[in-house]
């Protein structure tokens, strides 16, 4: 384990780069374990991310790189478009599929944390949204380490820090300012950590197909975990519930507008061939148009009417 006692992973969205930046520079030179930081990124954005924290902060901080040798004291920011897998001693870089449409995924790293490290690894949710953190802090607290989420009504946008509060046994829910030096204060005690209520291999449900196909690749999706609920497809797409919800909306959406499209163009097409022909036919392609054009307007209005009620809290 290459003398460090303890793990730390910071996962953030929307609105936690400050978070970020006053928990590092809360955390001193010889901190004695190693931080991990998952920030949602497009896939073709240029992070800046890791020259930002190694200026705020003590730690060295640095893009991870694959096969990179993990070394207390130091902060690896994942980048664009790869997960970040913890493994014992080292970091895998890896472009598999996206977890909650993200990639680099909090929950992947969170999860590869806890199978690596176990009851050495303190799981950190910051603001963001929608529900991504939740299910890979579940992990973290399974195996027996520590969890923290920011506190909501401080977070920018508190979506995932409330989804994981009701989904995940917490051990601390804490202000910005209050996570640095509550992570020094864990990492450097000689008792052993705190734990959460346990959880057993029976709040792990077996897979079994929901009905639901995938948004990503529209191949079935399968029952994951009860809570925090979670789906699997085959090609191995995950995806919280809340993410689900909010992806197929989109989906819908698209599809309808995929049919305005298809309908406008048969009305055209219709018009188009109307010009080439005369009497009953003529009529016959002139009404076709027009019932195309009606139908195109009532998906319109559909979209325009639909209700989106929100799911989170």
């Amino acid at each position: 384990m290459h003398g460090f006692s303890r793990h730390r992973r910071n996962g953030g969205s929307a609105g936690s780069i400050p978070t970020l930046t006053r928990i590092v520079c809360s955390l001193p030179t010889e901190f004695p374990a190693a931080v991990f930081v998952i920030l949602h990124l497009r896939s073709r954005e240029k992070s800046q991310l890791a020259e930002i924290l190694a200026r705020a902060g003590r730690l060295d901080a640095v893009r991870a790189h694959d096969a990179q040798r993990i070394e207390q004291g130091m902060t690896y920011v994942a980048p664009p478009d790869h997960h970040m897998v913890i493994a014992a001693g080292h970091i895998h870089l890896s472009r598999g599929p996206k977890e909650g449409l993200h990639r680099p995924s909090i929950n992947a790293t969170f999860r590869s944390a806890a199978l690596a490290y176990r009851s050495r690894v303190v799981g950190v949710l910051l603001s963001g949204m929608l529900d991504d953190g939740a299910s890979g802090l579940w992990d973290i607290v399974y195996h027996r380490g520590i969890s923290i989420v920011q506190d909501p009504e401080e977070a920018k946008f508190p979506s995932m820090p409330i989804n994981a509060l009701e989904d995940v046994p917490i051990n601390y829910k804490l202000r910005s300012q209050e996570i640095g030096p509550r992570l020094v204060d864990l990492v450097t005690s000689p008792e052993p950590f705190p734990t959460s209520e346990e959880l057993t291999v029976n709040d792990i449900p077996p897979e079994r197909f929901s009905g639901f196909t995938c948004p990503e690749c529209r191949g079935a999706l399968f029952e994951h975990r009860q809570k925090p609920p979670e789906f699997r497809c085959l090609v191995g797409h995950i995806f919280p519930l809340e993410t689900l919800i909010e992806e197929s909306t989109a989906t819908q959406e698209r599809k309808m507008y995929e049919a305005v499209v298809s309908l406008e163009e048969g009305a055209r097409m219709a018009e188009f061939a109307s010009k080439n022909v005369a009497g009953d036919e003529k009529k016959q392609l002139l009404s076709e148009a027009k019932q195309l054009r009606t139908h195109a307007m009532s998906i319109r209005q559909l979209v325009e009417e639909r209700q989106t009620p929100p799911v989170d809290s």
